[in-house]
């Protein structure tokens, strides 16, 4: 019935296209947070793991955990430890970022305490997105305390603020500085490779120079890099469908769905979808000018969304009950349909509902 179909050669293609674009020696760092984005965690890190990728990162413990239990063995960063459940990450060989004096304490106590030895860590800088990271001015504690513990430090990164913004941007250059900085001052003393990083997908369009000595790529892998022409050179891989349940015929002036959310200005034809804010098609979709493919014409949703439904027009279309409808993919991409919500494709895509089989195409 609903299906979100998976090109797994279109992001074949979209890692080539991205790995072209950097430096021979710079690394690619996987990001497969939110269920690879939605898309199905185990089998697109099970792709990108046969294309060569260096490192996986995840959001929180539960995701790297999962992919432990699956049996994927190579390296998996959690961006977002939490105090709760660090014991886990060290019983599953997850490699934790650090990002505050609290995260740094306890996960060196619990190393101390197993008596291990050069535990693989990240550390997290805030250089201006205020989200998660030490500051600067935590650079002369946090080298101090690399120092006195029982941690290799595999990386040092920062995460751009506005890095699909054009330049010049004074936000970004200033993240950029401070990054320089904070580089520059650990490696002073550093006595083993460390590697430093600060760029996502937009950010390897955008500041190619800045590369250093990797970079994470995330949403490039799905086809989006928030901007029109950077897009263009990747395919989107995911395509949402769904079926017409219903076919009505409604009459000037008739109303459709919940609080009369539409009121037809004609005779015209109703559609109706198995699919609805359950799904991850918000509400905020009704009536708001968006559009599914019916048969290769455009059917706009009309009335409120509901839990499990939604209505579109159409008219004149030519189409049967059981017809294929594709609510995302070839003609109306997820970027496109998210802005019809005034959302972004990250949204979209990591909203589609559990209750939308996953098929993988290879």
């Amino acid at each position: 019935m609903n299906r979100l179909e998976i090109d797994l050669k279109k992001l074949e293609h979209n890692f080539v296209t991205l790995k072209s674009l950097l430096n021979k020696n710079t690394k690619i760092i996987g990001v497969v947070k939110a269920d690879a984005y939605g898309g199905g965690q185990f089998e697109i890190v099970e792709k990108l793991i046969s294309l060569g990728i260096d490192t996986l990162a995840v959001g929180y413990t539960a995701e790297g955990l999962n992919l432990r239990k699956l049996n994927i063995k190579v390296p998996i960063i959690v961006f977002y430890p939490q105090l709760l459940n660090l014991t886990e990450i060290v019983k599953n060989k997850l490699e934790p970022s650090l990002y505050s004096k609290k995260t740094w304490a306890s996960f060196k106590k619990i190393i101390e305490e197993e008596k291990i030895k050069n535990y693989p860590v990240h550390i997290k800088y805030n250089t201006g997105l205020n989200r998660l990271g030490f500051s600067y001015d935590d650079t002369i504690w946090v080298r101090q305390e690399i120092k006195n513990s029982p941690f290799i430090i595999k990386s040092i990164y920062s995460h751009l603020g506005e890095s699909e913004a054009p330049k010049p941007n004074k936000a970004c250059k200033n993240q950029i500085t401070t990054f320089e900085k904070i580089k520059m001052s650990h490696k002073e003393d550093r006595d083993r490779e460390i590697d430093f990083h600060i760029l996502n997908t937009s950010g390897v369009f955008n500041y190619p120079n800045f590369q250093y000595d990797a970079v994470r790529i995330g949403i490039g892998f799905h086809g989006y890099a928030n901007n029109f022409d950077w897009d263009k050179k990747l395919k989107p891989i995911a395509k949402l469908k769904s079926i017409i349940t219903q076919i009505h015929n409604v009459k000037k002036g008739d109303l459709v769905g919940y609080n009369s959310g539409w009121k037809a200005p004609k005779d015209t034809r109703i559609g109706v979808l198995p699919i609805g804010h359950a799904d991850g098609i918000s509400r905020g979709y009704s009536s708001s000018n968006a559009w599914v493919n019916v048969n290769g014409m455009k059917a706009y949703i009309v009335g409120n969304i509901c839990m499990d439904m939604l209505m579109i027009e159409i008219g004149d279309i030519f189409c049967n009950e059981g017809d294929v409808v594709e609510i995302f993919g070839e003609l109306n991409s997820a970027n496109d349909f998210s802005k019809k919500n005034k959302t972004i494709s990250y949204e979209l895509i990591t909203g589609v509902g559990p209750r939308i089989k996953r098929v993988f195409l290879s």
